[in-house]
């Protein structure tokens, strides 16, 4: 009896070894590399309201992907690093290594998808137009598509194709800096810029002189999501386990209530 009960032990010694073998094997490089050092290196366009966004008056970092990218190091057992970056250099910030993943609301899109992997997706927006109050014409988002109307998007965004396919008389005139939609329409060049839902939030919070025009019917919907460099399965496989854990553990609704994102946040 003795020896079968030092060959059951010996077996089950075994067979604790494989597991441990197996989970380390099933870490991605890329996982073993943030646990090596210690850092989580996330990338992030430190303009976007209420989701990866500098403060002004604190200079803090704050938002709902700067509180999630720190949820995800937590999880990682790593601290966070956040590499700047904007929309029209992130990709070849990704592919060129100089973060782990990118976290300040990306837009899966299909072009996007043809360079870098995405997460699932955790938020998702319509478009909405901003005006100034004073504007004699429009009032409305249905008052956007006129002759004579002047649209101004950025350049690259979704918003940029979604308005050159969808408007059939107003003219689209894409600007390179998000800024300079805001200055396009206080400067009268153009009548109204489209932007997103926490962009939207931005302008009717800190600006007295803009108009929200929100679609009575539901425009095409855009969903945001986590970037990472291709040909890594096992890391993006690991991402997305960390979008259904905030999902399903109320992280993800806690922190977009927060930062008022909750409308558009996929909390299933």
């Amino acid at each position: 009896m003795k020896q079968k009960h030092k060959l059951s032990l010996h077996f089950i010694a075994i067979l604790l070894g494989c597991s441990y073998f197996s989970t380390s094997l099933a870490l991605s490089e890329r996982e073993k590399s943030i646990k090596d050092s210690g850092q989580l290196r996330v990338c992030i366009w430190p303009d976007y309201f209420s989701i990866s966004y500098k403060n002004i008056k604190t200079g803090n970092l704050e938002g709902i992907d700067i509180k999630l990218a720190q949820e995800l190091a937590s999880d990682l057992n790593a601290k966070v690093k956040f590499v700047p970056t904007h929309f029209g250099i992130f990709m070849k910030d990704i592919e060129q290594d100089k973060c782990d993943i990118a976290m300040f609301g990306v837009g899966r899109t299909k072009q996007r998808m043809e360079r870098i992997d995405f997460s699932e997706p955790y938020l998702s927006s319509g478009m909405y137009g901003i005006a100034s109050k004073s504007h004699p014409v429009i009032n409305s988002w249905e008052d956007i598509d006129q002759p004579g109307i002047v649209v101004s998007v950025q350049k690259g965004t979704y918003m940029e194709n979604a308005m050159k396919s969808s408007l059939k008389h107003a003219q689209v005139v894409p600007v390179i800096k998000h800024s300079q939609r805001e200055v396009e329409v206080r400067s009268g060049r153009a009548d109204v810029f489209i932007t997103d839902y926490p962009y939207g939030q931005k302008m009717i919070t800190n600006y007295d002189w803009a108009k929200l025009l929100t679609p009575q019917q539901k425009t095409q919907q855009f969903e945001y999501a986590y970037a990472i460099k291709k040909g890594q399965p096992e890391w993006l496989a690991r991402v997305n386990q960390f979008v259904s854990d905030i999902k399903k553990d109320g992280r993800l609704l806690q922190h977009a209530r927060t930062y008022n994102l909750e409308p558009i946040a996929i909390v299933h």
